[in-house]
């Protein structure tokens, strides 16, 4: 909007000026004739009507190119002016896309002491209570952006990155509410998440802390592909996750998943991706990132979700396990095991576990090392949603 403010107003100036210009040339080309005549002494009879129409196409003529070359001068200096800002960072913050929250109440809550509530090398998540009482979590990102043009260039990405997070809107994604652009980095503020991260969740349920049903589990399952679904059919153009694991999984009091750091690995030049339980071998074998890829990291998780295991476990670098918990679940549920591999926690109801061991197969065919054997986001949504009604 203020670019087009900008515009509009350089439009009107060149306008002014060709009119200025022109008038300009009329009046010297008068006083010109009449400083002649003084200085000679003549009086000559008054000039006839052909001799004044001539004279006026005259001036009219010299003030308009006197103005066209005004204005073509007046816009390749506005041209290059737009250049200058377009290349320039606009980084000054904070940039607020919530009508609940101020410049004024952010800038007390993020340099007030707050609450660490993990950290990690992507970086570090904190609770921050606003003046007006609203709850948010701030994610404080430092990358290295370098010095010089290029570092100038990155920041401007990252901003422009920013910026389209912020335009995202789904009951599954983490909102990007506001974000603060400062000379040693960024803070961006999301909705709080009460229950915390689906990491939190799952060991909390490892160390017998937290109950978590297969009902509830498989809600998560179904929210965070229908959050996938979103950035893979919904946006234009297509976006994807990159990064995909249980610590961007944030859960609300209902514990219904929201993604979290979608996107920011493109932009962010020391941004981990997901750790390697989480990548699909495409990821280390040519660095190609798909949204079969994305699907790679779900069908990850909805193992995890199943077994109560975590990927990194040390039982899954022995042997016995085929080096992975997608080798695992393969070698149990084409065994015809597939009730091995679940949670004893979640074991009950029969019509539960027929969903769980549907489940299974559906977290291997995710988990299939080649990219096309994987169902898309899209059929997920149909596979998992069969399972129960969402």
């Amino acid at each position: 909007m203020e670019k087009k403010r900008q515009e509009l107003g350089a439009s009107k100036a060149l306008k002014m000026v060709v009119l200025v210009a022109f008038c300009l040339n009329i009046v010297s080309a008068e006083c010109a004739d009449r400083l002649s005549k003084n200085f000679s002494g003549e009086h000559p009879p008054p000039p006839s009507l052909k001799s004044r129409l001539r004279r006026i196409f005259l001036s009219i003529a010299l003030g308009s190119v006197t103005g066209l070359i005004g204005a073509l001068l007046l816009a390749l200096l506005f041209r290059h002016f737009v250049k200058y800002v377009n290349r320039a960072p606009i980084l000054k913050g904070p940039l607020l896309f919530s009508p609940r929250i101020s410049v004024r109440t952010l800038r007390s809550a993020l340099s007030n002491s707050s609450e660490l509530l993990s950290s990690s090398p992507s970086g570090r998540y904190y609770k921050a209570v606003l003046d007006n009482g609203l709850v948010v979590a701030v994610k404080r990102l430092e990358p290295d952006c370098g010095a010089g043009a290029r570092g100038k260039a990155l920041r401007k990405k990252i901003h422009k990155e920013l910026e389209v997070l912020a335009s995202l809107r789904h009951r599954n994604l983490m909102s990007l509410r506001s974000y603060v652009c400062e000379s040693s980095g960024y803070s961006l503020v999301y909705d709080f998440a009460p229950a915390g991260s689906l990491e939190d969740a799952m060991r909390s349920v490892r160390e017998n802390q937290l109950e978590l049903k297969w009902e509830s589990r498989l809600r998560i399952g179904v929210g965070i592909v229908k959050g996938l679904y979103y950035l893979h059919f919904t946006c234009d153009p297509r976006r994807l996750h990159y990064n995909l694991k249980p610590s961007n999984v944030m859960l609300n009091s209902q514990f219904d998943p929201r993604l979290g750091d979608s996107g920011l690995a493109t932009v962010l030049p020391d941004f981990r991706r997901a750790a390697s339980g989480y990548n699909a071998p495409e990821c280390f074998q040519n660095c190609r990132y798909t949204d079969k890829s994305d699907v790679f990291s779900f069908g990850v998780i909805l193992g995890v979700l199943l077994t109560g295991r975590d990927p990194l476990d040390l039982f899954f670098g022995e042997a016995a396990s085929g080096g992975s918990l997608g080798q695992w679940l393969r070698q149990l549920q084409q065994a015809g095991e597939g009730r091995e591999a679940l949670d004893k926690s979640i074991l009950g109801e029969e019509v539960e576990e027929e969903e769980m061991l549907m489940a299974v197969r559906i977290a291997v065919v995710c988990l299939s090392d080649l990219p096309a054997d994987r169902p898309s986001t899209d059929e997920l949504v149909s596979m998992l949603t069969q399972l129960n009604s969402f």
